[in-house]
């Protein structure tokens, strides 16, 4: 509740001026029952039609200031709201960037996207809600039986009697009805879930041929969601039923009463009348303040599940040294690992266990092994999208958990093993790399990623429109283009997590030869389960299991380690062992 509170003093006065604005449209609705009674009591008794013209006007400018006042009270409310949403949604997304793979793997992207739409919205209009009616609905009932009070306190008993059981039965219901919408919305949450993970991966249902099997579960989903939905708003139909039942009751006490006391002269009857609407106008109030209730509960909820989200602190804290690797800055080796163990949140077993090596400026380092040999989580460690459980990584001999990650990130480039692209133009992508990339930089780089070629056949050069996820180009034209995304920046370190995957051996032999030549001074690291990509890096590296089980060329690893062996064996002819041998 802080939190809110916090955004919502950014918007002080919006917050104040609404449940003002909506007190003062009150105050004329509860004017309205004592005009109606001077009406009936004065203009109908003595046929004084120009007394009941005045008071019909008095009537309508009584209601127009009322709609002018609800209008501007709705506006501030949804201005407080709407920007208090904003904001949160604006800090939300950026608490979440600071997040280390760590945190997103455990958190999943599902509940991140469903906090940041669903539940900030349920927030965002619980507020409106709140602003509107939370002092207003409370006015008025107090007010109304004030007013009752005031016009005939005898008659007015009644509403003593039926107030207080009707509030006794609005709150049993809310009650139990707002855990029962807490168990919807999870449920919803596991809707959602289901419906990212088969959009995401319909490609993969399909080619499985799963679609009824997928349709049948979510059948299942939605149905559980649809029981829950019914079940709760059964106990929640029973609230105007019951209301009405307990308020109707209430007028015909009122008649009874009052009828009673008009035969004595006691009460007029427009004071019956005014009676009358004053107990409607507190059924209608407490509906509203029982569906606010009910409102502010699932708002409640969602709140809380926003600041659970802002309650995770990253497991990775910012570093202050700023990294510097400009050419003749760095004595040692560029990349070092020193006795590096690594464990996935949850897991039992480490993914990588006592990697020891060095990388020196220029180097091309080859990283190969089966998988699941811990390839990918070694060199997500250099850029620290993950901090090491023990030992240290080093970058030009600084201790990544001290450097900023900011300067960290910016000398490293990096391919990653799915190729993501963003819905914009070719430039627009190539500059993600360098934010001020010249077109030449960038056509440098996709001559040397071996993408110039189909992006020139395209006949729009720079301008090329890429869709989201580049759903408009192959798996090779975004591999390709995401390696040279990765050389616009010129990066002093570059990780290829096997991103030639989708590329033909003679497009791949290319595509590793220009690099080479390109890229003088970076240390490059060609993460791959393909031989022939990685035979030709000055050093290999062997994983097995998430141990380094050797290290050396590709000549030295045939004669020295059994295991690379066997991968060559796997992919390589005789001819060519014998050759390399």
């Amino acid at each position: 509740m802080k939190r809110l509170l916090h955004y919502l003093k950014k918007n002080r006065k919006e917050a104040i001026l609404a449940p003002l604005f909506k007190m003062l449209e009150a105050s004329f609705e509860l004017i309205i029952p004592l005009v109606v009674a001077r009406i009936i009591d004065v203009g109908i008794n003595s046929r004084d039609f120009g007394y009941i013209l005045r008071m019909g006007g008095l009537m309508i400018l009584l209601g127009v200031v009322g709609l002018a006042s609800s209008v501007t009270a709705q506006f501030f409310a949804a201005k407080a709201a709407t920007c208090a949403g904003t904001a949160m949604r604006n800090d939300l997304f950026a608490h979440i960037q600071s997040f280390s793979y760590q945190e997103i793997d455990r958190l999943g992207t599902s509940t991140l996207i469903t906090r940041m739409t669903s539940d900030i919205n349920q927030v965002q209009n619980g507020v409106n809600m709140f602003l509107r009616l939370f002092l207003r609905s409370p006015f008025v009932v107090i007010g109304a039986m004030i007013m009752a009070f005031a016009v005939d306190a005898h008659t007015a008993s009644a509403f003593g009697v039926s107030i207080p059981v009707l509030f006794a039965v609005v709150f049993a219901i809310l009650l139990v009805s707002m855990p029962l919408y807490r168990k919807v919305q999870q449920q919803l949450d596991r809707l959602l879930l289901s419906t990212r993970e088969n959009l995401l991966g319909v490609r993969v249902v399909r080619a499985f041929n799963r679609q009824k099997s997928e349709m049948q579960q979510f059948g299942d989903d939605s149905r559980e969601l649809y029981r829950r939905q019914i079940y709760v708003g059964k106990i929640s139909a029973l609230l105007n039923p019951v209301t009405y039942v307990i308020i109707n009751l209430g007028i015909i006490a009122i008649l009874w009463i009052g009828g009673g006391r008009v035969n004595i002269g006691m009460l007029s009857q427009g004071q019956v009348i005014a009676l009358i609407n004053y107990m409607s106008q507190i059924l209608v109030e407490l509906i509203k303040l029982a569906n606010l209730i009910i409102l502010l509960s699932r708002a409640s909820a969602s709140l809380n599940r926003v600041n659970s989200i802002f309650d995770i602190r990253s497991s990775l804290q910012e570093g202050s040294r700023i990294l510097n690797t400009s050419p003749g800055s760095v004595s040692g080796p560029m990349v070092a690992f020193r006795n590096v163990t690594f464990c996935y949140g949850g897991s039992r077993e480490p993914s990588l266990t006592d990697i020891t090596f060095e990388a020196a400026a220029g180097e091309t380092i080859g990283v190969i092994g089966g998988t699941g040999s811990g390839k990918t989580t070694l060199v997500n460690l250099i850029p620290r999208f993950y901090d090491a459980t023990s030992g240290s990584v080093e970058i030009a001999g600084q201790n990544v958990r001290e450097l900023d990650s900011t300067s960290l990130r910016a000398a490293i480039g990096i391919v990653p093993q799915r190729a993501a692209l963003f819905r914009g133009t070719l430039r627009d992508n190539m500059r993600w790399g360098k934010k001020d990339a010249s077109d030449e930089e960038i056509w440098r780089a996709l001559e040397i990623a071996q993408a110039r070629e189909f992006v020139d056949s395209r006949e729009m050069g720079l301008a090329l429109p890429i869709e989201q996820g580049g759903r408009n180009l192959s798996g090779g034209q975004k591999q390709r283009l995401t390696i040279a995304r990765a050389l616009v920046r010129n990066p002093r370190i570059l990780i290829l997590d096997d991103s030639a995957s989708a590329l033909d051996f003679a497009t791949d032999a290319r595509l590793r030869k220009a690099i080479h030549e390109h890229t003088e001074g970076t240390t490059v690291f060609l993460v791959s389960q393909r031989v022939a990509t990685v035979k030709n890096a000055d050093r290999i590296l062997v994983l097995d299991d998430g141990h380094l089980a050797a290290c050396g060329t590709h000549t030295e690893l045939l004669k020295s380690s059994e295991i690379y062996r066997e991968i060559c064996e796997s992919q390589l002819t005789r001819e060519e062992m014998e050759k390399d041998g």
